[in-house]
This record gives C-alpha cells, sequence and structure tokens, in this order.
C-alpha cells in the first residue's frame, strides 16, 4: 500500500471560528493538533531563505528534556547552505513533500516523500528546494551523548518505501514498524521510525518507560491513551510525551494509523541534575 503523510498548510482561522479545540498541556504530555499549526505560529532561522517552520517540542527542565521536532516549509528556491548552527547536533530529516536536494561533504541526494536522512554531529550539509512546489519535513534534533569506545554514526539515506516493516508478535502484521536504524546498533542514541497500526490494532497495555517520545500523525486516527486520558488523534496532530508518561492506543479505522516517533535509546541515565558539577568526595 502506498504511502500518505499529513502536510500542515497554515493559514489562519475566521472570527466565526470557535475557541475550543483539542490542544491540551499537561505535566506528563502534550496534545498539539493541526488546528493549532496556523500562520501565526510559525517560526524562521538565520541563513534559511524562504523557509518557515512549526516547532512542535522543545527541550524543557522537568518535562522532555533530550530533543526539538520542527516542520519545516521551503518555497521553490528557498533553503540553506547554512543549515545546523549547532555542531553538537545529531539530526534527522524526513521528507512529506516535495523534494528535498540534501547536499553532505560534496555529494547530493534527492529525497522524495518518505525520503530518510540521519545526519550526525560534526556533519557538513545543505539543503535547498529546486522544484516547483513547496517542500515540507520533519527535522528532529538532538545532541548527540559521545561514548568512549563507541565511534559516532555515519551519514544514513533511506526510503520508508524500500523497507519492510517489522510485525510486532503475535500481531499477524497489525501493529508494525518500520526502522531505518538497526536496534542492536548501538551508536545511535535515538530512533525515529514509523509505527503503523491496522484498523482493530492495538496497542494492548500501558507502556511506562523512560523513553521520551514525539509522535506526528502521518495517516488516519485513533483514540490514544495517555496518561490518564483517552485522547482522540487524526493526521496532522502531534503527541509528545515526557519520560514515563503511561500510553497505549487502539485504532478503530477505517483507514490505517500511522506516525512518526521519536525515543532516547542506548545511554546510561545521567546522575546529574542539568548543569549540575561533580561533587564527589573522598572518604
Amino acid at each position: 500500500m502506498s504511502s500518505k503523510y499529513f502536510v500542515p498548510s497554515g493559514g489562519h482561522p475566521g472570527q466565526e471560528q470557535l475557541l475550543t479545540d483539542r490542544a491540551v498541556f499537561t505535566n506528563a504530555y502534550a496534545v498539539i493538533p493541526k488546528g493549532a499549526m496556523q500562520d501565526i505560529v510559525t517560526s524562521f532561522l538565520p541563513f534559511w531563505e524562504k523557509t518557515r517552520l512549526w516547532v512542535l517540542s522543545r527541550p524543557l527542565s522537568g518535562f522532555a528534556e533530550t530533543f526539538s521536532q520542527y516542520i519545516v516549509e521551503v518555497a521553490p528556491g528557498g533553503g540553506s547552505d547554512r543549515t545546523e548552527t549547532d555542531s553538537s547536533a545529531e539530526a534527522v530529516i524526513f521528507v512529506v513533500e516535495g523534494t528535498a536536494s540534501l547536499t553532505i561533504i560534496g555529494r547530493q541526494h534527492e529525497l522524495q516523500p518518505g525520503g530518510y536522512a540521519y545526519l550526525p554531529p560534526r556533519t557538513e550539509w545543505t539543503l535547498h528546494n529546486k522544484g516547483q512546489k513547496n517542500l515540507s519535513f520533519h527535522w528532529i534534533r538532538k545532541y548527540y551523548e559521545e561514548v568512549d569506545g563507541l565511534e559516532t554514526p555515519e551519514v544514513l539515506i533511506a526510503n520508508e518505501n524500500d523497507i519492510a516493516p517489522t510485525a510486532m508478535p503475535g500481531t499477524d502484521g497489525k501493529w508494525a514498524t518500520t526502522r531505518f536504524v538497526d536496534p542492536k546498533d548501538l551508536r545511535h542514541d535515538m530512533h525515529v521510525t514509523i509505527v503503523t497500526l491496522e484498523p482493530g490494532a492495538v496497542i494492548p497495555f500501558a507502556e511506562t518507560h523512560v523513553m521520551e517520545h514525539g509522535l506526528y500523525v502521518l495517516e488516519g486516527k485513533a483514540v490514544y491513551r495517555l496518561n490518564q486520558d483517552w485522547v482522540e488523534v487524526e493526521a496532522g496532530d502531534y503527541m509528545w510525551l515526557r519520560a514515563f508518561c503511561p500510553q497505549a492506543c487502539y485504532a478503530g479505522g477505517p483507514g490505517r494509523f500511522r506516525y512518526l516517533l521519536y525515543k532516547d535509546v542506548n545511554r546510561h541515565m545521567s546522575l546529574r541534575a542539568p548543569g549540575q558539577v561533580s561533587a564527589r568526595k573522598t572518604l
């Protein structure tokens, strides 16, 4: 089955529209519905031309602290030769509309919808829209956590349409994950995957774990259990979960339910508060 991805278009609501919406921010999770992604809340970045973005998440002390996620819209002729201003940041790019002309250390890649790029820290890359219609992509950023004895991962270019999803055990393929990175590759400290649930499929227990999540609904609709609440979500909605927020899901149909998922993985838990200096004493 071919993939399709929701793409926000912005705009501005009329004065006759009701103020009530599904947006919510709690101490365990946030839901940013697609209707909240209007022109008035877009942001801009230095050194990017003809580009705007919706910031979906950013590190917040006491909430989710490991990553940021944007939806970026680049008009024809736009882009950047100085994309990332923080050399410690790693990134994942996932294209949902148009074609991204991505150049990495002099080598050009054309990313179509479904296109994925993992960009390690200290990677020189540029990105432009050379097409005739808007380019839209998700950009997930994280500080890479170096580990002595582990090499930094290399650049990875892929497309989800070329990857066979991995079915969850006992689900007959009704719940599956498209993985761009081998889960056994401990060089990676974050995973960005695509989760697909067919109509009637469920996540059958309240997952409660240390990984933080960003979940952007690419297609379909479902009812998601977040902490103690059942929340209806649909294509274009974003769920932002802090560590240990209980979560489950029921995909009621009529079509399949798919989302882009971020989580932090494969590292020891820091034993210091952010900014804390080691205070170890010799006894």
